[in-house]
């Protein structure tokens, strides 16, 4: 049974915010939301084959961060990422909860083709922006089922929210 209804106190079903199934369906489900993370991972690693040439010549802003800091911070958050979207399916997260989280991992994967392979400082600003709207929506969409879910997103938004002003600076400085 995925889902599991019960009758709350004016007499109308609801369902509840969790997934009750068998525990080897949760890891099989925990080895989906890895691998779409690693999918996503995967796009930005290939795509950003030539940013350690590219970023060192890109006119920055004093307070851009070194270029060895991106692998360990993108790996603790992919890890997040993953973490955040298998706890809001597991506590009930709806389909349009969880098309939101899809989307988002879409925009960010397009993210670092758009900047490092086409160089396209602008077009990646708005696709930064963009996916900082769905994280976002994704937050707000999850709270109500899992907090924890909502609250392992936030790192990932705060740290959207420095590279959306970094990618804006970097398009201003280089156009």
């Amino acid at each position: 049974m995925p889902l599991a209804l019960r009758q709350d106190t004016v007499g109308i079903r609801t369902a509840l915010a969790f997934r009750a199934a068998e525990p080897g369906t949760q890891w099989w489900a925990l080895a989906v939301f890895v691998a779409a993370v690693v999918a996503v991972a995967a796009v930005g690693a290939l795509a950003a084959n030539n940013a350690k040439d590219v970023y060192p010549r890109l006119r920055r802003p004093a307070w851009a961060p070194p270029a060895w800091l991106f692998g360990p911070a993108w790996t603790i958050l992919y890890i997040t990422i993953a973490l955040a979207g298998w706890i809001g399916w597991r506590h009930g997260a709806g389909a349009s909860a969880l098309g939101v989280y899809a989307a988002q991992l879409l925009i960010n994967a397009a993210w670092t083709p758009l900047f490092f392979g086409l160089n396209r400082y602008g077009l990646a600003l708005g696709d930064i922006v963009l996916l900082w709207l769905l994280i976002g929506a994704t937050v707000a969409l999850f709270w109500p089922v899992s907090p924890l879910a909502a609250l392992l997103l936030l790192p990932y938004w705060a740290w959207v929210s420095y590279a959306t002003a970094l990618n804006a600076s970097i398009w201003r400085l280089n156009r």
